[in-house]
């Protein structure tokens, strides 16, 4: 028994992205995500549509992975799944299949935290790429989430900090709207941040206790800022959108680090592991590999395609679930909240 392989297919449908994949042991065989366009022309996810879409996505998505993979579903070990956080509508979906296939198959069914997979994606075995050893911090930043936590174990994780609003994701996404920037934003702001001078306009950092974050005062402080600047000037935005955007980056990716380093001073871990959408950011990635150096950390960053919402993440939790047989049964529910 042993020496079979474990073959585990997971899918992911937290948000508005239909994911799946399947992993041998813990290594990914596909990863397939049918991304949904429906949303930009509304600037933001409209769950009712997110949901619709998933049902016309997930089993061409699932067929796809299969096919990939090179497996017949009759090899499959369980199947694993998105529990929570996420939208309502959305998880339904996914959950649903899940257990209808899982029933079909036989085998055993595997609920997913997505927070831990986003945390756990640097177990995936990928060539070229370290795993953290334990204890590490993590810091998961997304479009829905910001927290640091204190990775003890893969299920023994414990969040000293998060945000107390809004998410560093949204964050971005909404300083790209103020700029009339088209939505998904946040990856717009850190192309055109490349270009200008992160010190050109002064932002000041919310002060937040601890270790906890705070992103709205920013985002009204930024508002503010360019209404102020546009009644002034109209092409102000226009004229300096590359300084704006460096310098609304440069104060992001600063409050990210200051508490970074105290979780680092508090806890004595230099182990630092980054996951979610945002740690796409190529200012956050080349800012953490300029502090290993400087304070002796040693970071960990997955490769790209594991750091947005992914089904390959939820595999290689339900990989290491499946060894532990935590399983489920048909009478578990989604949910839209969900601790860690």
């Amino acid at each position: 028994m042993a020496n079979q392989p474990i073959y585990i297919l997971s899918i992911e449908s937290s948000c508005d992205d239909t994911a799946a994949a399947v992993l041998q042991n813990g290594k990914v065989l596909s990863n397939v995500v049918a991304r949904q366009e429906i949303h930009e022309q509304y600037g933001g996810v409209v769950p009712e549509l997110a949901s619709r879409a998933h049902q016309q996505n997930i089993v061409p998505v699932i067929d796809v992975a299969m096919t990939k993979a090179g497996i017949d579903k009759s090899q499959l070990s369980a199947i694993a799944f998105t529990q929570g956080p996420g939208l309502m509508g959305s998880l339904l979906v996914g959950s649903s299949f899940a257990k209808s296939l899982a029933l079909a198959l036989n085998v055993p069914l595997v609920a997913v935290n997505h927070m831990q997979a986003h945390i756990l994606a640097h177990f995936i075995d990928e060539e070229g790429f370290d795993k953290p050893e334990f204890p590490f911090l993590a810091m998961t930043i997304s479009g829905g989430h910001t927290q640091i936590v204190k990775v003890n174990s893969f299920f023994d994780m414990e969040v000293i900090g998060e945000t107390t609003d809004d998410a560093v994701g949204e964050a971005y996404d909404k300083s790209a709207k103020i700029l009339g920037l088209p939505y998904p934003g946040g990856p717009l702001v850190d192309k055109f941040a490349q270009l200008g001078n992160p010190k050109a306009f002064a932002f000041t950092k919310p002060q937040v206790p601890g270790l906890n974050f705070s992103f709205s005062g920013l985002k009204t402080q930024i508002l503010y800022f360019i209404q102020k600047n546009v009644a002034i000037n109209p092409n102000f935005v226009a004229e300096n959108m590359n300084d704006i955007c460096a310098s609304i980056q440069y104060t992001i990716i600063n409050i990210l680090m200051d508490k970074l380093k105290l979780a680092v001073k508090e806890t004595g871990i230099k182990q630092i592991a980054i996951g979610g959408g945002v740690s796409a950011n190529s200012g956050i990635r080349t800012t953490l590999k300029e502090t290993e150096k400087k304070y002796g950390w040693k970071t960990f960053i997955p490769k790209f395609e594991y750091t947005t919402d992914n089904a390959a993440m939820i595999g290689i939790v339900g990989y290491h679930k499946y060894l532990e047989q935590q399983f489920s049964d048909a009478s578990t529910t989604s949910k839209a909240r969900i601790e860690l």
